[in-house]
């Protein structure tokens, strides 16, 4: 197959991450794919580079990126339409709002091609007044239009969008994350290196808290988690791993924190080699008010790390409850499932190691390319394109 990938920017989240590891794969089987994508925002990390170093095809397209942008955007499609012509794929595969909208207006009305593009999460509900969100509902609805099959990362964003009305059953398909774990299931032991930059003993309890700083992640909630276990627990540290626009909001917080704690809480910006992060923390916090599935909780699983997580969108099916870690609803149930890990390391150990099992095989970057490459042939076969061979 000839396949075309469309996304906004390949900053360090969770949709680049998934691209970057089944593309290598499909490299492997003999597919060709080209990546189309923009600039990723300061701070984010960018991953173009690395795709280049996978041997995969990847363009900037001018114009792309996340902010609305009505000169920018029509700069985009503009190149986009002309590019993906020249390409002529048998699959399109868009990502997320922007880049989805974008890529599936510039083939429009070109067939027999098939057309997929994934749900990452959402932004229908919750974010925007009633209006704004009206409006995207009903342009998500035409665009899901023109595609064979749209994909959600997992039940629960797929529930979401049948309630929206965005798409019907018969199209739709749960297509859980995969990425490259390899590296993260041979952790054995600390590395060492985060540690030493923020200053923790070998007996501290190090919280991670991976991820965009940005508002849907409500990183100040994190804060109030640890305050709630500080005194309790002298020797808990929280490790901010990312950036964003929340930083200095963040950074002011922590500022203002009582003098006996400013040193335990630390801001380390974003990073691109995770085994060595992962390796030298004891369990990952995630506190975010959505989320569809988030691979930052993969791949602490894959470290074999226990996760305290809300309870929102898919992270219930990817964290077992009292097994591989805690979810909670708000603070103090993140808090008590913290708490619970620092009081048993022994637990804490034994909910790390079924965490790792519970993700090793289902997604792993095999895994994302097989359940991918079976739909892409399915979409080609129902949009009258040519049946690929597949590996």
């Amino acid at each position: 197959m000839r396949i075309a990938r469309v996304l906004t920017r390949l900053n360090l989240g969770g949709p680049a991450r998934q691209a970057l590891a089944a593309d290598r794969q499909f490299g492997l089987r003999g597919h060709e794919v080209r990546v189309f994508t923009g600039r990723p925002e300061p701070g984010e990390g960018d991953l173009f580079e690395e795709f280049k170093r996978a041997d995969i095809d990847v363009r900037r397209v001018p114009g792309l990126g996340r902010g609305l942008s009505l000169g920018g955007d029509l700069v985009a499609l503009v190149s986009l339409s002309r590019s993906l012509r020249e390409f002529a794929p048998d699959v399109l595969h868009t990502h997320a709002s922007k880049a989805g909208a974008l890529g599936r207006l510039a083939l429009s009305g070109e067939a027999p091609r098939a057309r997929v593009h994934t749900f990452h999460g959402h932004v229908l509900e919750g974010y925007f007044g009633p209006h704004i969100s009206r409006a995207l509902v009903l342009a998500e609805r035409k665009l899901a239009q023109r595609c064979q099959r749209v994909l959600a990362v997992s039940h629960a964003t797929a529930d979401d969008l049948l309630r929206l009305g965005i798409v019907e059953e018969e199209r739709l398909v749960v297509c859980p994350p995969g990425l490259e774990l390899s590296d993260l299931l041979a952790i054995e032991g600390r590395e060492g290196s985060l540690r030493r930059q923020i200053g923790a003993g070998e007996a501290d309890f190090v919280v991670g808290v991976v991820g965009r700083l940005a508002e849907v992640k409500c990183p100040e909630r994190a804060v109030d988690v640890f305050l709630m276990l500080a005194k309790k627990h002298p020797r808990l540290q929280l490790a901010f791993v990312g950036d964003g626009g929340l930083r200095r909001m963040l950074e002011g917080r922590i500022r203002a924190l009582p003098q006996e704690y400013t040193s335990r809480v630390h801001i380390l910006g974003a990073r691109s080699g995770m085994p060595a992060v992962l390796s030298d923390l004891d369990c990952v916090l995630c506190t975010s008010r959505s989320e569809g599935l988030p691979v930052a909780l993969i791949e602490a699983a894959a470290a074999g790390k226990p996760v305290v997580a809300s309870a929102v969108g898919g992270v219930a099916e990817l964290v077992a409850h009292e097994r591989t870690g805690y979810l909670g609803q708000g603070t103090d149930e993140l808090a008590y499932g913290l708490d619970q890990l620092l009081e048993s390391p022994a637990a804490c150990a034994d909910m790390g190691r079924r965490a790792r099992l519970r993700v090793a095989e289902r997604h792993g970057a095999r895994a994302l390319a097989d359940r991918l490459e079976a739909i892409y042939a399915a979409a080609l076969a129902e949009s009258g394109g040519k049946q690929p061979r597949l590996a």
